[in-house]
């Protein structure tokens, strides 16, 4: 019988092979804190996935691991890469699977279904996602007549970022109102509105994202039950921990507060969600958190070549704060980066759609390419030219997949009868019944909270017209959905689909592909054991697009991606395109009222160039089309702040007529200093 120790030590050596030596640092470190500053491209994933492996290999059973990031499908192919890292390391683990991985949110749902009686928390809790908590806003704040007044008063989508920014960033309503200066007359009202906002989720049992981290924290102050969730593990690590919020940093520190098996993982200058509280500040102090803490970074970037990265090194050196580390090349030299000063925003189009073009010639697919931008707006010009092209392309940024109406409506049926206090979720779905206005789907809401949360309440009620017919339909599948054991989700969901059908043909335009949407999604619920699990993953990590239900893509299809930088995070591409670089639109116009928000922007811009392999392209207008002005019709931009000093001699500059085409050599940097775009900036400082 061998030594425990010996093979232990074996293994690891085995799960350290091929790795460099600042990740073999990384992944053999003991159990004393550890963060990992994981510079863009330079194996974060591996190095996570081979420090699991490694806890595995000593002994950790894999259900005393605990997993969090930012999205449940990174959590799955963690897994899926331990799992292969361990059977090709020879160690024998059993399921990798049992491991808890998912996202802060998930996990948190999961604790508070199985402890937050303790705290007095029903099981059947729903969740409510972004768009459902904004509906019950909005009723509170016409409850109480907020914006009656002669006052403005904001609308709830506002309330709601100001309500999430005191939960998430810790902070009391008056400090959260200095990051929207223009609803501090309001904070009474506020006040009042978020208590009342408060209520009413506990009346109806249900919980918004910012509630599930509240309560899995104040679970974990709980006794007994907090030392029984912290019992539950020996290790938690935690990836893109430079996203996380200060609520998600305590969660971290009471699940180990001696911080003994605490791993995080991330990079600080790809902080870009401040506007979610996350905050940078968690990932540059974890050592002051815990004083024993190691801290390795990587710095050889296996993704790009060394004038991109030079690029962006340049860009990122330009932070007030931060780790200090210059991306290395695995594999060395390539081609400078080109910086584009284009006439105006066609001119942008065309010369975007002709190098695309030129480099599917060359041998990119499209799919290999990607234009990237600050809004998603700033691609309308390009898609109407890639359309006359005929260059197929998909979006990323833009309208979400459970942001579509007719999609929440069947997740919203789904909810309420899975809950049916859920006033939500009930409201919505009564909404689509003809005949029934806000008056009476309180009424019926009411008669069904009163009914214990039976929806024959329904079935009896009188609605005028054609509504009574369809309310009785609703009501039915609604008892048939809640009460029938035989039914797996697929055919809860088929049934909601068969009562919705009639309602969205009613409801909205252009029916066919919303039904077809129904479709997929009934698809995707037959992959799920229960429909509290469909539910709950539905509001906290759902699709993000239709793509992401209808599988991988044929063989031979091509397609280039568009997509706002935010949503551009962890990609890579053999060429990127960077739009609209110009003051203004990089950073944001909206995002300049602090030095913060500007190194944020800084940092946002940074993950744009960093997504490069091969070609990098900033592109700019000097000159775009202001719609209303009663003369002169155009306004003129400047290149953006990020790309001057340093990082602008590390582009090729010039305008689409004389910078090189793909593949060919072109004219050299200096002769692009004194191209005719470079004139036109100069002029244009005159005015501009």
């Amino acid at each position: 019988m061998g030594d425990p120790a010996q093979d232990s030590d074996h293994a690891l050596a085995a799960l350290l092979e091929g790795l460099n030596a600042e990740q073999r640092q990384a992944v053999a470190h003991g159990e004393t804190p550890l963060a990992v500053i994981a510079g863009a491209g330079t194996g974060k994933t591996t190095v996570l996935a081979a420090r699991v492996a490694a806890l595995v290999a000593r002994g950790v059973a894999p259900e005393r691991i605990l997993l969090l990031t930012f999205t449940r499908q990174a959590a799955g192919e963690m897994l899926r890469r331990v799992q292969t890292l361990l059977a090709r390391s020879g160690i024998a683990a059993g399921d990798v699977q049992r491991a808890w991985g998912g996202t802060f949110h998930s996990v948190a749902a999961q604790m508070l279904r199985l402890h937050g009686s303790a705290i007095g928390l029903p099981p059947s809790f729903t969740v409510l996602d972004r768009t459902d908590a904004e509906d019950l806003l909005a009723l509170a704040r016409s409850d109480l007549g907020l914006g009656a007044g002669r006052r403005r008063f904001p609308q709830a989508g506002t309330c709601l970022d100001i309500y999430s920014r005191c939960v998430n960033a810790r902070e009391p309503l008056e400090q959260a109102l200095n990051r929207f200066p223009w609803c501090r007359d309001s904070a009474e009202g506020l006040a009042r509105l978020f208590a009342v906002y408060t209520e009413h989720k506990e009346r109806h049992r249900v919980l918004d994202y910012d509630d599930l981290l509240w309560f899995w924290h104040a679970l974990l102050r709980t006794e007994p039950a907090g030392d029984e969730i912290r019992a539950r593990f020996d290790a938690v690590l935690v990836d893109e921990y430079q996203d996380t919020n200060a609520l998600q940093a305590e969660i971290v520190a009471l699940l180990r507060p001696s911080g003994r098996g605490v791993t995080v993982v991330g990079d600080d200058a790809q902080a870009i969600y401040g506007f979610r509280a996350a905050t940078v500040e968690n990932i540059l102090r974890f050592a002051e958190r815990f004083p024993d803490a190691c801290t390795v970074a990587l710095t050889r970037n296996y993704r790009s070549t060394q004038p991109v990265l030079d690029a962006a090194n340049a860009i990122i050196a330009g932070a007030r704060h931060g780790f200090r580390k210059d991306l290395v090349a695995h594999r060395g030299p390539g081609e400078r980066p080109r910086l584009v000063c284009c006439a105006d925003e066609p001119e942008q189009s065309c010369y975007v759609a002709d190098r695309i073009l030129e480099h599917r010639e060359s041998g990119v697919p499209l799919r290999r390419q990607a234009v990237l931008f600050r809004a998603a707006h700033h691609s309308a010009d390009l898609e109407l030219e890639l359309k006359r092209r005929n260059v197929p392309f998909v979006k990323y940024g833009g309208l979400k997949f459970l942001e579509m109406a007719h999609v929440k409506d069947l997740v919203a049926m789904l909810r309420l009868a899975e809950n049916p206090f859920d006033a939500a979720a009930a409201m919505r779905v009564l909404r689509l019944v003809p005949g029934v206005g806000p008056a009476t789907s309180r009424r019926l809401i009411e008669a069904l909270a009163s009914s214990g949360g039976d929806f024959d309440a329904w079935s009896q009620a009188t609605v005028p017209g054609a509504g009574a017919a369809a309310l009785r339909a609703l009501a039915d599948a609604l008892s048939r959905i809640a009460s029938d054991a035989t039914l797996d989700v697929g055919a809860q969901v088929g049934a909601a689909r068969a009562v919705l059908q009639p309602l969205v043909e009613r409801a909205y335009d252009d029916p066919a592909p919303r039904i077809a949407d129904l479709e997929q999604l009934e698809a995707l619920a037959a992959r799920f054991d229960s429909r509290q699990r469909f539910v709950a993953e539905m509001a906290l990590d759902p699709p993000r697009w239709t793509e992401d239900l209808a599988g991988p893509p044929l063989l031979d299809d091509d397609w280039l991606v568009l997509s706002t930088m935010h949503s551009a995070k962890g990609l890579e591409f053999d060429v990127v395109f960077v739009i609209h670089a110009s003051d203004g639109n990089i950073p944001s116009d909206m995002a300049t009222g602090s030095a913060e928000e500007i190194d944020e922007e800084r940092r946002l811009f940074y993950v744009a160039c960093t997504r490069a392999r091969d070609h990098l392209y900033v592109c700019w207008p000097l000159r775009y089309y202001v719609p209303g002005r009663a003369s002169d019709a155009h306004g003129y931009a400047q290149r953006t702040r990020f790309v001057s000093g340093d990082a602008l001699r590390c582009f090729d500059c010039g305008s689409p007529g004389l910078l090189p085409d793909a593949g060919s050599d072109g004219p050299s940097a200096s002769d692009a200093a004194t191209s005719t775009a470079c004139v036109r900036e100069e002029i244009s400082r005159l005015w501009s």
